[in-house]
């Protein structure tokens, strides 16, 4: 093309862009709803529950004997108590079981802030004093799910005689990031997701439905996600401030975290899991913890949801370590 038309080609491409950008600006303003009606993720939804970290939502079920099991969802774009609701309705028939919502996330705070490690943590040890109070001071056991592991890993080296055990499902940092020494999000690209003028409308783009379907496929390692999930997920991320949380998790706020300090100190027995499929599947680290006694680590032919495809095998293989632990 001679360089004259190249030349005005340039600055109509750009108009262009700038009116499909503006366009959608307005679509995402004017022409979705914000404000769905979300209906609880679980059965069993309580109270608000006011924190450090602001307030918390959460859900409870089950009998009141036994020991309590804390569950806590992964951190993503559009992530929620739903992501632990195969292992919440099957142990809430035999034990006191939990759920928390993130902060940032569900229907806990959505408040603007820079969500970080510490403020996860800050949450989880206010689930767990709550828990405990509940049931008379007992140590407790908890789960978490991908990033959220390194958070709960914190918490419990933090205030270690909260807990009996630790579950692990598919966690994070066991990758490259495991010899990584303070790593550290983004301010400036924070500032610009989460601009006003665009924040929402760029949010809109990377939680639509085919998007949200193909990092479902990704976690899945298949096109056989959960369909509910799918549906529960599109609701969570059509709620007012839903953008913020993730705006600090893209911006790597939320990965502040050294693993290979972390996971190494933990003194309670500590159950882990992850598939063989997807996206997740980088677990080069995890062999150091396998001779390890206070360690088991299963590995499933499945996703990095494995509950979701094999209940049954992942809650038989938790409760052999769980009966491991009360010996």
């Amino acid at each position: 093309m001679p360089d004259a038309p190249r030349r005005r080609l340039g600055p109509l491409l750009a108009l262009l862009a700038l009116g499909a950008a503006g366009a959608w600006i307005a679509y995402s303003r004017l022409g979705i709803d914000h404000r769905r009606r979300m209906p609880p993720a679980l059965p069993g939804r309580q109270a608000c529950l006011g924190s450090d970290a602001g307030g918390l939502s959460f859900y409870a079920s089950g009998p009141d004997a036994g020991v309590p099991l804390l569950l806590i969802h992964s951190v993503n774009a559009a992530a929620n108590a739903y992501e632990v609701r195969p292992l919440y309705r099957h142990y809430a028939r035999t034990r006191p079981v939990y759920a928390l919502d993130l902060p940032g996330f569900g229907f806990s705070e959505r408040s603007d802030r820079v969500y970080t490690p510490e403020l996860m943590t800050a949450a989880i040890h206010a689930m767990v004093a709550e828990i405990r109070q509940r049931h008379g001071g007992a140590a407790i056991d908890a789960m978490a799910l991908s990033l959220s592991a390194e958070f709960l890993a914190r918490a419990a080296l933090a205030r270690p005689d909260d807990y009996r055990s630790l579950g692990l499902i598919s966690p994070t940092g066991f990758d490259k990031r495991y010899e990584r020494r303070n790593p550290s999000g983004s301010d400036t690209a924070r500032a610009v997701a989460a601009c006003p003028l665009w924040s929402r409308a760029l949010f809109d783009l990377l939680v639509s439905r085919p998007s949200m379907r193909f990092f479902l496929e990704k976690t899945w390692g298949s096109p056989r996600i959960d369909e509910g999930l799918l549906a529960y997920d599109q609701v969570s991320a059509h709620q007012p401030g839903a953008e913020f949380a993730p705006f600090s998790f893209l911006a790597g706020h939320l990965f502040a975290t050294e693993t290979g300090q972390v996971y190494p100190r933990l003194d309670r027995p500590v159950w882990m899991v992850h598939g063989t499929r997807g996206d997740f599947v980088d677990y080069r680290h995890a062999d150091r913890f396998r001779g390890d006694p206070r360690w088991t680590v299963d590995v499933l032919e499945t996703g990095a949801f494995p509950h979701f495809e094999r209940l049954p095998e992942v809650t038989a293989r938790y409760d052999a370590f769980l009966a491991r632990c009360a010996r």
